[in-house]
Protein backbone atom coordinates (compact mmCIF):
# COMPACT_ATOMS: atom_id res chain seq x y z
CA UNK A 1 0.00 0.00 0.00
CA UNK A 2 2.97 2.26 0.89
CA UNK A 3 4.49 2.09 -2.53
CA UNK A 4 0.85 2.34 -4.60
CA UNK A 5 0.95 6.10 -2.78
CA UNK A 6 4.53 6.84 -3.69
CA UNK A 7 4.29 5.62 -7.23
CA UNK A 8 0.58 8.11 -7.43
CA UNK A 9 3.19 11.12 -6.02
CA UNK A 10 5.92 10.45 -8.40
CA UNK A 11 3.23 10.19 -11.29
CA UNK A 12 1.99 13.49 -10.46
CA UNK A 13 5.39 14.92 -9.58
CA UNK A 14 6.29 13.56 -13.57
CA UNK A 15 3.08 15.02 -14.85
CA UNK A 16 4.04 18.95 -13.49
CA UNK A 17 7.70 18.48 -14.41
CA UNK A 18 6.79 18.08 -18.13
CA UNK A 19 3.79 19.95 -18.56
CA UNK A 20 5.93 23.08 -16.87
CA UNK A 21 8.76 22.23 -19.26
CA UNK A 22 6.93 21.58 -22.71
CA UNK A 23 4.99 25.41 -22.04
CA UNK A 24 8.87 26.61 -21.33
CA UNK A 25 9.88 25.09 -24.67
CA UNK A 26 6.17 27.02 -26.54
CA UNK A 27 7.17 30.00 -24.83
CA UNK A 28 10.67 30.05 -26.20
CA UNK A 29 10.09 29.04 -29.48
CA UNK A 30 7.34 31.36 -30.12
CA UNK A 31 10.26 34.02 -28.95
CA UNK A 32 12.65 33.54 -31.19
CA UNK A 33 9.87 32.93 -33.73
CA UNK A 34 8.75 36.20 -33.11
CA UNK A 35 12.12 38.06 -33.09
CA UNK A 36 12.99 36.53 -36.05
CA UNK A 37 10.67 37.86 -38.17
CA UNK A 38 9.33 41.21 -36.55
CA UNK A 39 13.18 42.03 -35.88
CA UNK A 40 15.29 45.14 -38.36
CA UNK A 41 17.70 42.86 -39.98
CA UNK A 42 19.42 46.10 -40.69
CA UNK A 43 20.12 47.61 -37.12
CA UNK A 44 23.00 48.20 -35.36
CA UNK A 45 26.19 50.40 -36.63
CA UNK A 46 27.94 49.93 -39.91
CA UNK A 47 31.02 51.79 -41.85
CA UNK A 48 32.19 51.68 -44.91
CA UNK A 49 35.39 50.91 -45.32
CA UNK A 50 35.66 53.18 -48.62
CA UNK A 51 34.93 56.48 -47.40
CA UNK A 52 34.74 55.95 -43.34
CA UNK A 53 31.07 57.10 -43.89
CA UNK A 54 29.36 55.39 -40.33
CA UNK A 55 25.38 54.37 -40.47
CA UNK A 56 23.76 53.76 -36.98
CA UNK A 57 20.69 52.38 -37.84
CA UNK A 58 17.88 52.24 -35.25
CA UNK A 59 14.78 50.31 -34.58
CA UNK A 60 12.49 53.41 -35.02
CA UNK A 61 12.91 54.38 -38.63
CA UNK A 62 15.74 56.83 -38.01
CA UNK A 63 19.20 56.83 -38.45
CA UNK A 64 22.46 58.50 -37.54
CA UNK A 65 25.38 59.12 -40.43
CA UNK A 66 28.84 60.07 -39.88
CA UNK A 67 30.68 61.45 -42.45
CA UNK A 68 34.11 62.46 -41.30
CA UNK A 69 35.98 65.20 -43.29
CA UNK A 70 32.75 65.89 -45.25
CA UNK A 71 33.18 70.05 -46.02
CA UNK A 72 36.24 71.18 -45.70
CA UNK A 73 37.80 68.43 -43.68
CA UNK A 74 35.14 68.82 -41.20
CA UNK A 75 33.15 65.61 -40.13
CA UNK A 76 29.33 65.76 -39.91
CA UNK A 77 26.65 64.15 -37.99
CA UNK A 78 23.38 64.09 -39.46
CA UNK A 79 20.20 62.66 -38.65
CA UNK A 80 17.91 61.14 -41.34
CA UNK A 81 14.37 59.26 -41.35
CA UNK A 82 13.53 55.53 -43.46
CA UNK A 83 11.40 53.28 -44.33
CA UNK A 84 11.98 49.87 -45.21
CA UNK A 85 10.31 47.31 -46.92
CA UNK A 86 11.24 43.72 -45.87
CA UNK A 87 9.67 41.92 -48.68
CA UNK A 88 10.94 43.97 -51.31
CA UNK A 89 13.97 44.36 -49.23
CA UNK A 90 14.21 47.85 -49.94
CA UNK A 91 15.38 50.82 -48.08
CA UNK A 92 13.95 54.63 -48.94
CA UNK A 93 16.22 57.27 -46.79
CA UNK A 94 14.86 61.02 -46.60
CA UNK A 95 16.09 63.74 -44.90
CA UNK A 96 14.87 64.58 -41.63
CA UNK A 97 14.05 68.58 -41.31
CA UNK A 98 14.18 68.72 -38.19
CA UNK A 99 17.22 67.59 -37.71
CA UNK A 100 18.59 69.21 -40.21
CA UNK A 101 17.87 72.85 -38.98
CA UNK A 102 19.67 71.17 -34.88
CA UNK A 103 22.74 70.59 -37.10
CA UNK A 104 22.56 74.07 -38.76
CA UNK A 105 21.85 76.02 -35.31
CA UNK A 106 24.70 73.26 -33.69
CA UNK A 107 27.55 74.28 -36.10
CA UNK A 108 26.92 78.09 -35.49
CA UNK A 109 26.91 78.90 -39.23
CA UNK A 110 29.47 76.75 -40.32
CA UNK A 111 26.59 74.54 -42.11
CA UNK A 112 24.28 75.22 -44.28
CA UNK A 113 21.17 73.09 -45.70
CA UNK A 114 22.70 72.71 -48.73
CA UNK A 115 26.14 71.79 -47.67
CA UNK A 116 23.78 69.26 -45.48
CA UNK A 117 22.23 67.97 -48.04
CA UNK A 118 25.10 67.74 -51.04
CA UNK A 119 27.02 65.62 -48.08
CA UNK A 120 24.00 63.21 -47.21
CA UNK A 121 22.91 63.12 -51.22
CA UNK A 122 24.43 59.58 -52.28
CA UNK A 123 21.85 57.96 -49.10
CA UNK A 124 18.98 60.33 -49.94
CA UNK A 125 17.34 57.22 -52.31
CA UNK A 126 16.01 54.21 -52.32
CA UNK A 127 18.32 51.32 -52.06
CA UNK A 128 17.82 47.58 -52.68
CA UNK A 129 19.38 46.20 -49.48
CA UNK A 130 21.03 42.30 -49.07
CA UNK A 131 22.74 41.16 -45.32
CA UNK A 132 25.49 38.67 -45.50
CA UNK A 133 26.16 37.87 -41.90
CA UNK A 134 28.53 41.15 -41.39
CA UNK A 135 28.19 42.81 -44.54
CA UNK A 136 25.63 45.22 -45.76
CA UNK A 137 25.19 46.09 -49.11
CA UNK A 138 23.06 49.06 -50.12
CA UNK A 139 22.14 48.86 -54.27
CA UNK A 140 20.75 52.17 -55.88
CA UNK A 141 17.70 51.37 -57.77
CA UNK A 142 18.19 53.73 -59.98
CA UNK A 143 22.04 53.78 -60.83
CA UNK A 144 22.81 50.63 -60.01
CA UNK A 145 25.83 52.07 -57.38
CA UNK A 146 26.29 49.78 -54.63
CA UNK A 147 28.01 50.94 -51.31
CA UNK A 148 29.67 48.15 -48.78
CA UNK A 149 29.56 48.72 -45.48
CA UNK A 150 30.68 45.79 -42.55
CA UNK A 151 28.72 45.65 -39.21
CA UNK A 152 30.82 47.17 -36.53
Amino acid sequence: MLSKEEEVKRSRLWRIVMSVSSVLIIVIAAFFLVKMFRSNPLEGTWKNEESDMVITIKGSNSLTVSIPEALEGEGIKISLDYSMDKDEKTISIKMNEAAKEKAIVGSDGRLTGKAIESAASSLLTTFDYSVDQKELTLTEREYGEQMMFIKE
